[in-house]
């Protein structure tokens, strides 16, 4: 498995301690995270560095499937903006999450899918990476949480698709999931099949065998020791 790590887990850290980090311990992958104020530090360290750089386009206050066309208008700027950062020091892909509904009903959720649809067709139209949608958590506010939204958004827009096998877990379609065309890469991270955690994998009630059919993952936790136990457990499947 081709693997790497989420700078989540090190926050505000150096640029170039996390590439020798990420060297040191054999990672072959780094996913930035495009939240501010991390996204606003020079990273420019990142381009032409050895590794495959991935970056996790903001989520927080943000919503492309937003009825609210001024907060979905804004949204679909800022995944624009991140692809054009992409582009600029030679990353792969940009994950987007697919958006939220706020009160979830039948026909509003249609609605919110659609227009997930219409923004992230605008988002691959404007950008010259590759754009992969993320499956979410059970919650029903939530859009692409199951393999049926999921997979309506890559037919509409030949988008690629980032499997969280936590989000999955906690809907008990894992193994649906990772039998999807097109899947660039995966977040790794467990949970007790409820909630979504984002532990040690390991810790939790995922099935570690579907691991196996994984080619490229990205260890999705906010702790590198955790990271390394995680990779630890990979390492030993």
């Amino acid at each position: 498995m081709k693997l790497g790590f989420t700078t989540l887990a090190l926050f505000m850290e150096p640029n170039d301690d996390i590439i020798s980090l990420a060297k040191k311990h054999g990672f072959e992958i780094i996913e930035i995270l495009g939240e501010d104020p991390f996204y606003l530090k020079d990273n420019g360290e990142f381009k032409d560095c050895g590794l495959d750089i991935r970056i996790h386009a903001a989520t927080v206050d943000i919503n492309i499937a937003s009825l609210n066309k001024g907060i979905r208008t804004e949204s679909v700027r800022q995944m624009i903006q991140c692809g054009h950062y992409a582009e600029s020091i030679n990353a792969n892909t940009i994950t987007v999450h697919p958006g939220i509904i706020g009160r979830n009903e039948p026909r509003l959720r249609n609605c919110a899918l659609e227009y997930a649809v219409e923004s992230v067709g605008e988002i691959i139209d404007n950008t010259n990476v590759e754009i992969s949608v993320e499956n979410m958590p059970v919650r029903g506010k939530f859009l692409a949480n199951t393999v049926e939204e999921l997979e309506m958004i890559q037919d509409e827009t030949g988008c690629s698709l980032t499997i969280d096998t936590g989000h999955a877990n906690t809907c008990g379609n894992l193994e649906e999931m990772l039998s999807l065309k097109n899947i660039s890469y995966c977040h790794l991270n467990d949970n007790d099949g409820i909630k979504d955690q984002h532990i040690t994998l390991g810790e939790g009630t995922l099935d570690l065998n579907l691991l196996k059919k994984i080619d490229t993952a990205i260890i999705e936790l906010n702790n590198f020791d955790n990271i390394l136990k995680s990779k630890e457990v990979i390492d030993n499947l």
